[in-house]
């Protein structure tokens, strides 16, 4: 009898294992089908046609610097959120036709994506892998022949995804695979990975701006998973870092401070604390807060950052180089704020995934560009990817322009 009920216990395992194996071969078979879909696309882009302005390697920091005596035009993108499986097949191919569209009519000089270009999150995406969402990215990126940078957000890099922040800071630093890719790791002393600038320089040698890339991290307090969102921010040791390399660059800038713009995921506090000062004044401006432009897509509290502050703003205003900090992470919100003399700006998102039924809405999706001239001025231009202006390989989804949350 006890060798019986073995047998049938050992059958009903054997079938479970079996029922898995299927399942798992799918749905590798799946993910599968659903890259190749997304590198088919990719195949078909062609480059685009530009200024052509080749970054080099300042042999006084290491960091890359481009040499111009005329304006520099910069693409912020953020919050791709390619999930690079088989529940995502579709929205992937939608964000990669945003992206060839929006770059190919603006031809920048530069795209720096504010964080979150894969989005492994099993539900929405149908895998774990990260890696390959941030692969097609970066094939989508060199078939164009664009220069591209980043800074990480906290879906890159998953507690639960297979790759770490390191491995994918390795992938993208791999210049043989990747030669337009100007991201780079950072000092191993300096918590985070991707903490490093883009110079632009005259042909005298003088220093008209610095881009500033950062990385704030993922989440805090036990919420590995990211469910109460509990944010992490910009640590104690990058601000010092930051003020660092400001006094170097001042240093080769025959002592004058460079102008500077910064760049990372999770907004800073101080773009709570300026909403609130905002909508408390009846969204009328006050001594501290201007209202530039943009909708306020999100629900209350509309502005999601860490509740840590370690002082980077305040470092900010102190140093007096950086003009203007840009960053994503709340994908509805593409409004920006002068705060104490201090551009905040969220661009708008390229997301169709994150947000139930997401890729039906439209009036958050595009992109933002950054003109930025030799005399370290700057101005900005939001573009929405409904514009007839943008005109994608693929045609373009249908949506509605209403705001999501009515």
């Amino acid at each position: 009898m006890a060798s019986k009920v073995k047998n049938i216990f050992l059958k009903v395992l054997l079938c479970l294992a079996t029922i898995i194996a299927i399942f798992l071969i799918g749905v590798a078979i799946a993910n599968y089908d659903s890259i190749k879909s997304s590198k088919d696309f990719i195949s078909n882009v062609a480059p685009v046609e530009n200024a052509g302005l080749n970054p080099t390697i300042d042999d006084l920091d290491g960091y890359y610097t481009f040499t111009t005596d005329n304006d520099i035009k910069v693409m912020q993108l953020t919050d791709i959120h390619i999930g690079a499986g088989f529940i995502s097949k579709e929205e992937d191919k939608m964000a990669l036709n945003a992206i060839e569209a929006m770059i190919r009519e603006e031809k920048p000089d530069l795209v720096i994506v504010t964080g979150d270009i894969a989005f492994p999150v099993p539900h929405q995406a149908g895998t774990l892998n990260n890696k390959n969402g941030a692969k097609l990215f970066a094939q989508l990126m060199e078939q164009l022949g664009v220069y591209w940078c980043l800074s990480f957000g906290n879906h890159d890099t998953e507690a639960y995804s297979y790759y770490s922040r390191k491995s994918i800071s390795n992938l993208y630093s791999n210049k043989e695979k990747y030669p337009h890719c100007l991201f780079q790791a950072g000092d191993d002393e300096v918590d985070g990975y991707g903490n490093y600038i883009v110079k632009v320089k005259k042909s005298t040698g003088q220093i008209t701006q610095a881009f500033v890339m950062l990385d704030s991290h993922s989440y805090v307090d036990g919420d590995i998973f990211g469910i109460d969102w509990k944010y992490d921010c910009v640590h104690k040791n990058q601000v010092a870092w930051y003020e660092n390399e400001i006094k170097k660059l001042t240093e080769q800038n025959y002592g004058i401070t460079p102008k500077s713009l910064m760049f990372f995921h999770i907004p800073p506090y101080e773009m709570l604390s300026a909403y609130n000062e905002y909508r408390d004044n009846g969204f009328e401006n006050t001594e501290n807060v201007k209202y530039t432009y943009g909708d306020f897509g999100e629900h209350e509290p509309v502005v999601f950052p860490s509740m840590y502050n370690y002082g980077l703003f305040d470092k900010v205003v102190e140093l007096g180089s950086t003009q203007g900090i840009f960053f994503g992470h709340d994908h509805l919100n593409n409004f920006a704020l002068n705060y104490k003399g201090v551009h905040l700006s969220y661009s708008p998102s390229i997301d169709y995934l994150a947000y139930d039924e997401l890729d039906k809405f439209g009036s958050q999706r595009g992109c933002q560009t950054i003109t930025v001239s030799p005399n370290g001025s700057f101005k900005i231009e939001q573009s929405n990817y409904y514009d007839d202006k943008y005109q994608p390989i693929l045609e373009k989804e249908q949506v509605t322009m209403s705001p999501y949350y009515e």
